[in-house]
């Protein structure tokens, strides 16, 4: 129990309204704005593309801002690009593209914490654009191109842009903190060890061995499993291991909330289901603003938040129904249990290097 309470101890310190009412605000435009022209496929990458710009907003002055946020949202408009060409195509090259992507994302530390984290947030959309994208493209009543899946994830990081322009405006010109202050902002470059290196591999492994589970085997909604274990999975080698329990928890409850929102629409049709789909993207909506909102002040239920709304909007094109619930926790847990053994064997194996590098030093 003791365990327990530290997992879902409570900072209160941590609720930042302001960020989460911003980005709330800015997220309505892209919504209301696919709902006119009823193409709601494209939600998914606008509001990734503003809930991931604001996450890599550097703060300082504007033009320092603008620069350093149009060059993360150029490197993800070619990660979504690579994850929705790749996400329908044959298996063997999907397991190759995630483990590629998952290895550079991996060795970004080298450019330091601040580069780390930036590439780690396109990791992650990448696994769930492919999730996406798989689900999608055995529904023969949706359509999506992937160059107009870019063009929403530019926008969506565009319109972040502009919500601070406007913001440095009404502040009187002056230079503003960065919206995720309590997120690392060292950008100096680091050396890549060997632990780290081997992290890195471990880590694209786990996750190509679930995109390869998953596709390869042709599982329905498969693509839990990836996104599951992605959620797990801790970024990096010095991760605590509070922060891993967390991580776990948080991916467990997002993935089971999700599954209960989904059931809604099992035994719905025509209007009725439309006007279900509609409101579940709003509570997806919701779900994402209160991960702007309590990153800090639980890391287990911001981890909630996050993977209970990308989980809903990655599946609502995809029908629903009792079998569906049973594969999508069946898939949950397995994720979860991949993602732990790749840790388990990390942990292992970043011990024995330590342990040898010791003996070396000693002979020596």
């Amino acid at each position: 129990m003791t365990w327990l309470s530290k997992v879902f101890e409570l900072n209160p310190a941590g609720l930042n309204w302001p960020r989460a009412v911003a980005f709330l605000d800015a997220a309505l435009v892209p919504m209301f704005v696919f709902w006119v022209l009823g193409h709601e496929v494209y939600l998914l990458s606008a509001l990734f593309g503003l809930l991931f710009a604001a996450l890599a907003d550097p703060g300082g002055g504007f033009g320092h801002r603008a620069l350093s946020i149009s060059v993360f949202a150029l490197t993800g408009a070619g990660v979504t690009a690579l994850a929705f060409g790749v996400g329908s195509e044959d298996w063997g090259r999907l397991v190759l593209t995630s483990f590629a992507v998952t290895l550079a994302a991996g060795l970004a530390v080298g450019f330091g914490v601040r580069g780390f984290v930036n590439a780690l947030l396109l990791n992650i959309w990448f696994v769930v654009a492919v999730g996406f994208e798989s689900g999608i493209h055995t529904q023969a009543l949706v359509t999506s191109h992937v160059w107009a899946q870019v063009l929403s994830w530019t926008g969506g990081a565009a319109l972040w842009i502009t919500v601070t322009f406007l913001w440095w405006l009404v502040r009187g010109r002056t230079d503003q903190d960065r919206p995720f202050s309590e997120l690392p902002g060292d950008t100096s470059r680091r050396r890549l060890t060997r632990p780290l290196i081997l992290f890195a591999v471990i880590r694209a492994g786990v996750i190509a061995g679930t995109v390869a589970l998953a596709f390869g085997l042709d599982l329905s909604y498969g693509s839990w499993i990836p996104i599951a274990a992605m959620i797990a999975m801790k970024p990096s080698l010095k991760q605590a291991a509070l922060v891993s329990a967390q991580r776990v928890a948080g991916a467990l409850i997002g993935a089971f909330v999700a599954v209960l929102l989904l059931w809604v629409p099992a035994n719905e049709s025509g209007l009725r289901l439309f006007v279900v789909h509609r409101g579940l993207e709003v509570v997806a909506l919701v779900l994402l603003m209160h991960g702007a909102l309590i990153r800090f002040w639980n890391y287990a239920l911001y981890s909630a938040a996050i993977a209970a709304g990308a989980l809903i909007l990655v599946n609502l094109p995809q029908p629903s129904d009792h079998a569906a619930e049973r594969y999508r926790v069946l898939w949950t847990l397995c994720g979860v249990g991949i993602g732990l053994s790749g840790l388990l064997l990390a942990g292992l194996i970043g011990k024995r290097t330590v342990r040898t590098a010791s003996q070396r030093a000693q002979r020596a």
